[in-house]
């Protein structure tokens, strides 16, 4: 049963990042199922490799909302890496190249892009290679080194990561390096009442953060073109109505989440600040 559960949670964690990728990007790119089952299928498999390794009981609400965000948080970065630095596509459709490129300067040899992807996730497997080496080693840092500096890090990653790809394009914008960052070490915070577990924080406070901005640069400004479609010309005209009937599903997952949260809340804590 557990396992059937984690896999649930990890189809609804694909369904919700797959959503607003097919909001924002449909319009513009066309709308395909593989496409959109993409995120699904990938995080569904996440969700019950985690459990096979955490035996996580996720029949209890906590663990419910901190697999959510781990899932999610791994499914992002998965598919970023292959965006940026494995697929192969045509980039002039975008304002903003989602392949690896150097101030707008695709980077096209192909080995050289893998070269730099090794290298880049050799760095990312390191710092948080590092956060998991503190769980094997039961340190028990304070409650604010773990939330502010640990739990972070993914944010830190997203925001550098995210200058060096948009800034050469459309300027430096200061509010929007610091936003990831002081977000996820928000959720950093609330998940560190679920689990002391400083890995499952810090991916955890990753994926919510990365819901949380995507749901309000989708949804809340629908109108306004995404930074890598800036001044592209609409293509697809009809998917401006029929994706708003994916839009039910969207609503209930993030409501499903908060009453997960509701319930979690109100329960004996199990994470890192019960014992603070």
């Amino acid at each position: 049963m557990n396992s059937l559960i984690a896999m649930v949670i990890g189809l609804a964690a694909g369904a919700h990042s797959s959503t607003w990728g097919m909001y924002k990007d449909a319009p513009y790119e066309g709308f395909t199922y593989r496409k959109y089952f993409r995120s699904i299928i990938l995080s569904g498999s996440l969700g019950i490799l985690a459990w096979l390794i955490t035996q996580l009981d996720v029949s209890k609400a906590y663990n419910i909302f901190v697999l959510f965000g781990f899932v999610y948080g791994i499914e992002r970065a998965i598919l970023e890496f292959y965006k940026t630095f494995l697929r192969s596509e045509d980039q002039s459709k975008y304002f903003i190249p989602m392949q690896f490129h150097v101030q707008g300067k695709i980077v096209e040899n192909r080995s050289r892009r893998l070269f730099i992807g090794a290298l880049y996730l050799i760095g990312v497997l390191i710092v948080f290679g590092f956060v998991y080496y503190l769980d094997l080693s039961n340190i028990n840092l304070p409650w604010w080194v773990a939330v502010f500096f640990i739990g972070s890090a993914g944010g830190w990653i997203s925001a550098f990561g995210g200058a060096w790809k948009d800034a050469p394009i459309e300027g430096f914008e200061l509010f929007k390096f610091f936003r990831s960052p002081l977000i996820t070490a928000f959720y950093a915070f609330l998940i560190s009442f679920f689990t002391d577990s400083y890995l499952f924080i810090a991916v955890g406070a990753l994926g919510y953060t990365v819901a949380t901005i995507e749901t309000y640069k989708t949804f809340f400004f629908p109108s306004k073109p995404r930074g890598k479609f800036a001044g592209k010309e609409i293509k697809f005209p009809e998917m401006m109505k029929r994706r708003q009937r994916f839009v039910p599903i969207y609503v209930i997952i993030w409501l499903a989440i908060i009453i997960t949260f509701i319930i979690a809340i109100s329960q004996p804590y199990h994470g890192l600040m019960a014992s603070s």
